[in-house]
Formats: structure tokens, C-alpha cells, sequence
């Protein structure tokens, strides 16, 4: 699994962006790709888990999704992790 975290600042754009980018990700949690994602409680930045082999992968996701070329967002780390213990669904 990989952890992509995103910084986040106040942007229209941003803002506009947002119903896009959470259909986006919702069709890929559909299809078991994104595991959990959602906004830090400070709306100061968000954090999107990827259940795929590589961070190729990540990248290609990342590419696709209308948020991340977005004034107001940045991709602060993208980071491998390889979790012991899982929930069913949060």
C-alpha cells in the first residue's frame, strides 16, 4: 500500500476542483484501488491510502486526478506502507 499526502491551502480553484476529485476517488475505491482518503481536520492538508503494487502506479493515479494540478494542492510525500493490522471498512 502506498500513502500519498496532500497540503492544502484556500484556493478557489481548489475548491472547484473538489466535487471532481472526490467522484474520482470514489470510483476508484469502488474498484478496491483507493482503501481510505479525506481531509485532515484542519483542512490543512489530506492523506489518500493506494492499495497498488508500485509507485508508478501512484503516479498514474495522481496524474488522473483533477485535484492534484490544482492551485491550492500539493503533494507533500508519497510513502510505501506495509500495515500489519487492518480495519474491514472505516
Amino acid at each position: 500500500m502506498w500513502i500519498v499526502e496532500l497540503a492544502l491551502r484556500e484556493t478557489p480553484e481548489r475548491m472547484a476542483a473538489r466535487p471532481a476529485h472526490r467522484e474520482h476517488l470514489a470510483g476508484l475505491h469502488a474498484r478496491g484501488v483507493v482503501v481510505m482518503a479525506g481531509p485532515l481536520a484542519d483542512d490543512s492538508g489530506a492523506v489518500i491510502v493506494f492499495d497498488v503494487a508500485g509507485e508508478a502506479e501512484v503516479g498514474e493515479l495522481l496524474t488522473a486526478d483533477p485535484y492534484v494540478a490544482t492551485a491550492g494542492v500539493s503533494v507533500v510525500s508519497v510513502r510505501e506502507w506495509r500495515p500489519f493490522l487492518t480495519a474491514a471498512r472505516c
